[in-house]
C-alpha cells in the first residue's frame, strides 16, 4: 500500500488526505494545533463569524430608515434617532471560538472515518531518500514527548503561514494584536487602529467599525485594497469614509508601542497617531523554517515560500506542497485544490494542472467584493484583449427594495467570441453571486449563453444577465 505523510492539517492537508484515502493510500496527517489549520482556527472561519455579527449591524444601520423601521428606546412608541443596538464582544468571541473548534472537530471526524491517521506534533523532513525512494518524516513535540519516525512514499508539505510582524511593532496580545489574537478580546476596542489596507486589514476595519469601534485604517498605498479591482476598491473606500472611518492613505507605519492603556503608532514621515488598540495586518510569512526542507532538496523562494509546479511538485523527488506555504494564492480553496492535485498526480489518477485564471475569491467587507478570472489590470495592461461592461446596482430593482446603494456587476469577455473571461461583483453576498460567473469562466461560456439563461425577477443576479446582454449587444453591433 502506498504510504502518504502530510505535514499540516489545514485545507491543503486534510483535503489531500481525503483524496489519498479514497484512492486507497495509507495516510497520516502530522499536525500541531488541530485539523483545519489557521483557516479554521484563527483565520477564515473565526473572522467570517465575527463579520457575520458586524454584517447584521451594518445592514440595519445603513437601511433601517429607508425601509421605514423605527427604534423605540424609551417605550413611548415613537422612534428615536440615537442608535439603540450594541454588541457584547465577549459573547461574540466566545461564539467565534466555539464554532471554530466545532468545525475543527468535524474535520477530524471526517478524516478519521476515511481511515486517516492523525498524529499530533511537529513534522520535520529528513534529508535523504531511502534505497526504494521513500522519505522519512520525524515527528517532534508529540503528545508523549518521544520522537516518532514515519516512512512515506510521498510527503505533502501543507504548513500554512502566520502573521508577519514588524520589528518595532511586536504584538503583546492585549493592545497590539495580530488577527489571530483579536478573539481573546472581551470588550470592544474604543479606538482601533488597523495597520494594513489589504484584504485582512479591510475586513477587520469594516467589521469593527460596524460593531461600534472608532476605526483608523493606515494604508501605505494610495488606496484601500491596492491589489484588487480599482472600481471595487473605490466603492469600498467611499463606504468606509461615509460611515465615519478615518482612512489614512500613503501612511506607512514604522513602529507601535504601548503608552499606558493606549497604543502609539509612529509613521515613517514622523507623524504619530494614538488609539486604545492596534491591529497589525501587514501580511503573512510561510511556516517553512526548521523543517529540514532545504537539506532535503526543497527549493525555497527568497520569501521563504516553497517553489512548486502546477501539479504541486517541489524540487525534491516525492515531495509536494500546498497552501499558503507555497505563496501561490492565499485562499483556502486554492490550498485545497493544490492538495487534491498533488494526490491525484502522485497516485496516478486523472489530473488537471492548477489554473489560477479560473479561481474565484471574495473579500468579506460590506459590501462584499468577489472576483473571478482575468482582472481590470490584465485588460488595462494588455495581458488580454477583452471588452467590459459595468452595471451599478442602483439600477437593480431588488437592490432598491433592500435599500442597497453601493455596488456593481462587471463582466469581461473576449471581443471575437464573446467568451466570458472574468468578472467582479460588489454587493451584499457577492460571494454567492460570483458563482454563475465562475461557472461561465471555467466552462468558456459566452455572453449570449449567460444572457439567455433565466433569472428570477427581481433579483441581484438579474444584473449579471443584464451585463451579459449589454456585452452581447455591443458585440453584435461591432460585427455589423
Amino acid at each position: 500500500m502506498t504510504r502518504i505523510v502530510i505535514i499540516g492539517g489545514g485545507p491543503g492537508g486534510y483535503e489531500a488526505a481525503l483524496v489519498a484515502a479514497q484512492l486507497g493510500a495509507e495516510v497520516t496527517i502530522v499536525d500541531r494545533a488541530g485539523l483545519g489549520g489557521a483557516s479554521v482556527l484563527t483565520d477564515c472561519v473565526p473572522s467570517k463569524t465575527l463579520i457575520a455579527t458586524a454584517e447584521v449591524m451594518t445592514s440595519f444601520d445603513s437601511s433601517h430608515e429607508e425601509l421605514g423601521i423605527e427604534i423605540d428606546h424609551d417605550g413611548d412608541g415613537v422612534g428615536d434617532e440615537v442608535r439603540g443596538i450594541g454588541v457584547d464582544l465577549g459573547r461574540v468571541n466566545r461564539r467565534v471560538k466555539r464554532l471554530a473548534l466545532a468545525q475543527s472537530h468535524d474535520i477530524t471526524a471526517s478524516v478519521t472515518r476515511a481511515g486517516v491517521r492523525v498524529v499530533r506534533g511537529r513534522g520535520r523532513l529528513e534529508p535523504h531518500q531511502g534505497p526504494n525512494g521513500s522519505r522519512r518524516v520525524t515527528v517532534l513535540d508529540t503528545e508523549d514527548g518521544a520522537p516518532l519516525d514515519l516512512e512515506a512514499d510521498c510527503v505533502l508539505i501543507a504548513t500554512g503561514g502566520q502573521p508577519r510582524e514588524l520589528p518595532d511593532a511586536r504584538p503583546d496580545g492585549e493592545r497590539i494584536l495580530t488577527w489571530t489574537q483579536v478573539y481573546d478580546l472581551k470588550e470592544l476596542p474604543e479606538e482601533l487602529i488597523v495597520v494594513g489596507s489589504g484584504v485582512t486589514g479591510a475586513e477587520f476595519a469594516g467589521a469593527y467599525q460596524a460593531l461600534g469601534s472608532r476605526v483608523t485604517l493606515v494604508s501605505s498605498r494610495d488606496r484601500v485594497l491596492p491589489g484588487e479591482d480599482p472600481d471595487a476598491a473605490a466603492v469600498l473606500e467611499d463606504v468606509f469614509r461615509r460611515r465615519g472611518m478615518n482612512v489614512m492613505a500613503r501612511s506607512r507605519a514604522a513602529a507601535a508601542k504601548r503608552v499606558g492603556n493606549r497604543v502609539e503608532i509612529t509613521l515613517q514621515d514622523g507623524r504619530t497617531i494614538s488609539g486604545t488598540h492596534c491591529l497589525m495586518a501587514v501580511g503573512a510569512v510561510p511556516n517553512t523554517s526548521d523543517m529540514g526542507l532545504v537539506e532535503a532538496g526543497v527549493r525555497l523562494k527568497e520569501s521563504g515560500h516553497i517553489w512548486t509546479d502546477k501539479v504541486s511538485r517541489t524540487t525534491a523527488p516525492g515531495v509536494y506542497a500546498a497552501g499558503d506555504c507555497t505563496g501561490v494564492l492565499a485562499l483556502a480553496s486554492v490550498a485545497a485544490m493544490q492538495g487534491r492535485i498533488a494526490m491525484y498526480h502522485f497516485l496516478g489518477d486523472a489530473v488537471a494542472p492548477l489554473d489560477l485564471n479560473t479561481v474565484s475569491g471574495n473579500i468579506f467587507t460590506d459590501p462584499e467584493i468577489a472576483t473571478v478570472g482575468y482582472t481590470q489590470a490584465d485588460v488595462d495592461e494588455g495581458r488580454i484583449d477583452a471588452r467590459t461592461v459595468k452595471l451599478p446596482l442602483l439600477r437593480n430593482p431588488r437592490a432598491k427594495m433592500q435599500g442597497v446603494r453601493d455596488g456593481f456587476v462587471k463582466l469581461f469577455c473576449r471581443p471575437g467570441t464573446g467568451i466570458v473571461v472574468g468578472g467582479v461583483v460588489v454587493a451584499p453576498r457577492a460571494s454567492e453571486l460570483i458563482h454563475p460567473i465562475s461557472i461561465a469562466v471555467d466552462n468558456s461560456l459566452t455572453v449570449e449563453q449567460i444572457a439567455k439563461a433565466f433569472t428570477v425577477y427581481p433579483s441581484l443576479s438579474g444584473s449579471i444577465a443584464e451585463a451579459a446582454r449589454q456585452l452581447h449587444t455591443r458585440r453584435a453591433s461591432e460585427e455589423q
